[in-house]
């Protein structure tokens, strides 16, 4: 089956809070070097191979706040799946309709959650 892949307006920005992330750190080329391996590696992997993620959904629940959040999202997708998948030092969250992959997000493993510095920068 031919597999297109997409890349969403959410997944873009997260690209951008990378380079802003890696040039904090004074690591600017490892971002050249993740769109190098975005383009030549993950997107022929999901070309290739689309179920190569591990299912979201199959996470286990511990708590009914988590369990309707869960079931609103299934009932989202329809008859789409939601997948992650560890590539390199990033995590990407991606969703599959048919032949169509949806690039939804990426994260570089040590990026925070929660942005504290501008949690607080206003005390």
């Amino acid at each position: 089956m031919a597999v297109t892949v997409k890349i969403t307006a959410n997944f873009e920005h997260n690209l951008e809070a990378i380079a802003a992330f890696l040039d904090n750190v004074d690591a600017p080329q490892v971002y050249d070097r993740l769109l190098d391996e975005l383009n030549d590696t993950l997107i022929p992997n999901l070309e290739n191979f689309p179920a190569i993620g591990r299912p979201f959904l199959a996470r286990s629940v511990r708590s009914v706040e988590v369990t309707n959040a869960l079931l609103r999202l299934q009932a989202k997708l329809h008859d789409g799946e939601l997948r992650e998948y560890l590539f390199s030092d990033y995590l990407v969250l991606y969703a599959q309709f048919g032949d169509v992959i949806h690039l939804l997000s990426i994260k570089h493993h040590r990026q925070l959650s929660f942005d504290f510095h501008s949690l607080w920068s206003s005390n």
